[in-house]
């Protein structure tokens, strides 16, 4: 049965977790080359924790929300790549925070059967990621020694993973005892903990990550920097950089990296990349590949695993992203918004 009215997560006016306000809107209606989907399960994302905060200017009022999985129950009459009523599907879009949502077909995948619901709203963001990151923004190679930042966060278990299966010495940072469990028991060699509040008159806090990578590489440093911090770790990425090393950047919770002077590279011919996943997948044909890499690193007996750590209630959406910006989280969050199959 499809409702004439769908349920959504609302903001209003720019602010604190309080400004996520449950409604009922009219149900959207897809135009002719759209999906609508009935949603199982939303991706909860620090993206969205910046958006609602303005830290990402996108207009209000609007839906949060930027990736899901759930059932097709319509379809335009101009829709390719044979969709149907009834696929189970897993998607990047936008207002993903409701119980329908109108889907362009540019990033829409079908699910097999083999794949859950949660499993899938899990790959589309923070698994493409962590995939496109290995493998397109710096391709590991076997023998690399990388550092993932925040390697027990969503993208940083699924990369560890990946770089672990690719042939690469993994070291991560964390911010707590627990996080440095979960990150060895995803893929990472040897974690560094960093504390999300350093001890006062701590000057340096990435001083034992600094330290641990000169002792591992007898001071050459590493081949790699995965950083979805930004303005807190940057000047310690260039120092355990070895020469000829990539520097990739895919987030800043910390906030902005600092205006570089290009010449700061020279010393070591250092390169630094800014990526975004949608800028790997312009295309139908583009996401599809993906995709279809993404799936395969689901089967088999080396499988990734994808660590959904939390399913929050609808009406719980609030809690979600206190958890979120608190650092209080690892691994995948996500919003259950209808039944699962």
């Amino acid at each position: 049965m499809v409702n004439a009215t769908s349920r959504v997560i609302l903001v209003e006016t720019r602010g604190p977790a309080s400004v996520l306000t449950l409604t009922t809107v009219p149900r959207p209606t897809p135009n002719p080359t759209q999906v609508l989907v009935k949603v199982a399960f939303a991706g909860i994302n620090y993206l969205d924790v910046n958006e609602r905060t303005g830290a990402f200017p996108t207009p209000v009022p609007f839906i949060p929300g930027r990736e899901g999985a759930g059932e097709i129950v319509e379809v335009g009459n101009e829709v390719q790549h044979g969709f149907k009523v009834g696929d189970r599907v897993a998607f990047l879009s936008q207002a993903t925070y409701a119980d329908y949502v109108a889907v362009d077909t540019l990033r829409l995948a079908k699910l097999p059967d083999s794949v859950s619901y949660e499993d899938g709203a899990t790959l589309m963001i923070q698994g493409l990621t962590a995939l496109s990151l290995a493998t397109k923004s710096y391709p590991i190679q076997r023998g690399d020694i990388i550092v993932i930042h925040a390697a027990a966060g969503g993208v940083g278990l699924i990369l560890s993973q990946i770089a672990s299966r690719l042939g690469a010495t993994v070291i991560g940072t964390v911010s707590t005892e627990e996080k440095a469990t979960l990150a060895r028991a995803n893929g990472t060699h040897h974690v560094v903990v960093i504390p999300s509040t350093p001890a006062p008159g701590t000057k340096n806090p990435y001083e034992p990550l600094e330290a641990f990578v000169n002792q591992l590489t007898n001071n050459k440093g590493v081949h790699a920097v995965y950083d979805s911090i930004g303005k807190a770790t940057f000047e310690s990425d260039l120092v355990i950089a070895r020469r000829c090393a990539t520097l990739v950047f895919y987030g800043s919770v910390s906030g902005p990296v600092p205006d570089l002077n290009i010449n700061r590279l020279t010393a070591k011919n250092l390169k630094v990349t800014r990526i975004q996943l949608y800028n790997y997948m312009t295309t139908f044909e583009e996401f599809d590949e993906l995709y279809k890499e993404g799936l395969a690193l689901l089967k088999g007996e080396d499988r990734i695993k994808l660590d959904v750590s939390k399913v929050y209630e609808f009406e719980d959406i609030q809690q979600a992203h206190l958890d979120l910006e608190g650092r209080k989280t690892t691994g995948k969050l996500l919003l259950k918004v209808a039944g699962s199959n």
